[in-house]
């Protein structure tokens, strides 16, 4: 499910939170790291619960014209297309994801949640795809996955509703909110009409993901005087305390990942910093991030501490 550059994305907050923390506290803050990534997958979770969860506020929607005091034809008679969405109903009798949401404690439960879904549903009535969906008198499976395709994206993905839900249960998730969301319409395009419905996993079985980034959190932190000290060599005039501190942390995560990780290229490394960099930092970091890493390989290569081992690593 998750991909490494958001794992570094995550060990980059977890550093600074870990750095500007008083508690030296080291297996705390790697317990941590591994709690906020276990939490990405409780966003993926709820989101993919999402769409039963509007299927379930246009159901009770159907129930309540049916109670008018002089209900109209369509209210006795509506248009059920949408509640009857087959891959929906797939989702909705997922043992697998059932099973999951009940161990992790995961659902929409509440007053305050169906009141949001609620909210959420009216929204999507003023939605043209809606309409279209409904009226376009095509029926099938794909149809209705095009139509979960379409409503997850616009009106679930979209939300700030959702927005507002997620923030509060952490305040890193709307960094996670894309990924996550990635994730879900990939799923709902895996789905299957005569199979199962099972989510992906957090770590692809036999992946090395999860060392990947235990490692390089620890080694970022055990580093960290000996890579302050090579940043200094290489940033010129440049005084430490000058340096922007997401940057400093970067660079560090930077020359960790160069030099313990030989399986990874050299390229690969420095694009992905300068990368992040442009979300997380200064306008002006990816130059100076850039510049610096660029320094560090040659400055490393020399010295050997820097080794790319396997066909098409050496750069």
């Amino acid at each position: 499910m998750l991909n490494r550059r958001h794992l570094r994305i995550k060990v980059l907050q977890l550093l600074y939170a870990y750095f500007q923390s008083e508690e030296d506290n080291f297996p705390k803050a790697e317990k941590e790291l591994m709690l906020t990534i276990e939490r990405m997958y409780d966003m993926y979770l709820y989101l993919l619960l999402s769409l039963s969860e509007l299927k379930r506020a246009a159901e009770n929607k159907v129930a309540d014209k049916k109670k008018k005091i002089r209900p109209s034809e369509d209210d006795l008679h509506p248009n059920l297309k949408f509640v009857d969405n087959q891959l929906i109903k797939i989702i909705e009798n997922s043992t697998s994801l059932n099973a999951l949401c009940e161990k992790r404690k995961i659902n929409w439960m509440g007053v305050e949640n169906q009141e949001l879904f609620r909210k959420m549903f009216q929204h999507t009535l003023e939605n043209e795809t809606y309409f279209d969906f409904l009226h376009n008198n095509l029926n099938g499976f794909e149809e209705d996955r095009a139509f979960a395709l379409s409503i997850f994206k616009e009106d679930i993905a979209n939300s700030e509703l959702l927005y507002s839900f997620f923030e509060e249960k952490s305040i890193n998730w709307l960094d996670d909110l894309d990924l996550c969301c990635s994730m879900v319409l990939k799923s709902l395009k895996g789905i299957k009409i005569e199979e199962e419905f099972t989510p992906m996993p957090l770590f692809k079985e036999n992946d090395d993901e999860k060392e990947f980034v235990i490692e390089l959190f620890r080694k970022t932190i055990i580093n960290n005087e000996e890579n302050e000290k090579l940043i200094a060599e290489l940033a010129d005039n440049w005084e430490l305390d000058r340096i922007a501190k997401m940057d400093m942390f970067l660079l560090k995560m930077g020359l960790t990942e160069l030099q313990i990780f030989p399986s990874i290229p050299t390229k690969v490394t420095l694009n992905e910093y300068i990368e992040i960099s442009k979300f997380y930092s200064t306008p002006k970091s990816n130059l100076f991030i850039n510049g610096i890493l660029d320094k560090a390989i040659g400055k490393l290569t020399l010295a050997k501490k820097i080794v790319k081992t396997g066909r098409g690593l050496i750069n």
